[in-house]
């Protein structure tokens, strides 16, 4: 089977990928040269009955150089649906993070996000219990905590890119609909899926009304949404960062853990580590000239 490794650099690994690149196609075993997509990411082609032992053969001669590796078939290449995770892989932030910085708990309320997203607690349980602590705080905070969300870097390109080239993008978050429908609409999302936040006479009531959003939840929308839009599901592509994110990881046509929490970038078959939301373009074999944004 041909088999397309793809080698995309972070900002700190540009000036090695040059020689590693090289070093890599000696270790791999592969005769030809790159394909240069951009100055920060190069294909090879390789027949490989093992894509993963090829992958670990390269991470294990880059090291701690700062360049993702990533080992897939040459065909379906380039997708034709997105389901994308919002916080902390569209967006920078973690959005009850934020709203618990307004009653003094961030730290706290962060140190359960990060466990749960680690798949160390229960999901569900973690969010009715971090959200029960928001009770009462005024709902205009909601409004002041949109006001720092950060989008990530790369991923006004990533939408604009994969929607100019007639590919489905959703936005499925287990965090709330009223940042995640503005986040959708500032970039084109074309679906949004989220769970809802009660409120009550002016203020946050502490409570999520069912069905919360899960990890089988997001699979489900994915492949729902493959369903609905007539898209092979081996022409998705699903991005996260955490525990939630596995089961849509699992069911996509190409699922990356991005910048993932350990448990989720160890148990993902794809994963960026240093790269921005354009590595997502780079694996799909965009160039750097076909990038819109």
């Amino acid at each position: 089977m041909t088999m397309i490794l793809t080698l995309i650099a972070g900002a700190r690994g540009r000036q090695s990928l040059l020689h590693l690149a090289s070093a890599v196609a000696g270790v791999v075993g592969i005769s030809g040269g790159p394909t240069w997509l951009a100055d920060d990411a190069c294909d090879f082609v390789l027949d490989a009955t093992s894509p993963t032992l090829a992958e670990a053969a390269a991470r294990a001669l880059i090291g701690d150089t700062e360049i993702d590796v990533l080992v897939q078939p040459a065909t379906n290449r380039r997708k034709r649906l997105l389901v994308a995770d919002m916080e902390s892989t569209i967006i920078e932030n973690e959005m009850l993070d934020e709203l618990a910085d307004f009653i003094g708990l961030r730290q706290e309320v962060s140190e359960i996000t990060s466990r749960a997203m680690n798949g160390e607690l229960d999901f569900t349980a973690a969010l009715e219990a971090r959200v029960s602590l928001l009770a009462g705080l005024p709902d205009y905070v909601l409004k002041r905590a949109a006001s720092r969300i950060r989008l990530r870097v790369g991923a006004r390109q990533l939408i604009a890119t994969m929607r100019s080239a007639g590919a489905v993008t959703a936005l499925v978050s287990s965090g709330f609909l009223i940042f995640a429908e503005g986040v959708a609409a500032e970039l084109g999302f074309d679906h949004v899926v989220a769970n809802q936040l009660d409120l009550m006479g002016g203020h946050i009531a502490g409570t999520v009304p069912p069905p919360i959003v899960t990890g089988e939840s997001k699979r489900e929308a994915l492949l729902t949404l493959a369903a609905n839009h007539a898209v092979p599901v081996q022409q998705s592509m699903a991005v996260g960062d955490g525990a939630n994110d596995l089961p849509m990881l699992a069911a996509a046509g190409m699922g990356v853990a991005f910048h993932a929490k350990p448990a989720v970038a160890s148990s993902a078959r794809w994963r960026l580590d240093h790269a921005d939301l354009t590595g997502l373009l780079y694996a799909q074999g965009y160039r750097r000239d076909e990038i819109l944004g």
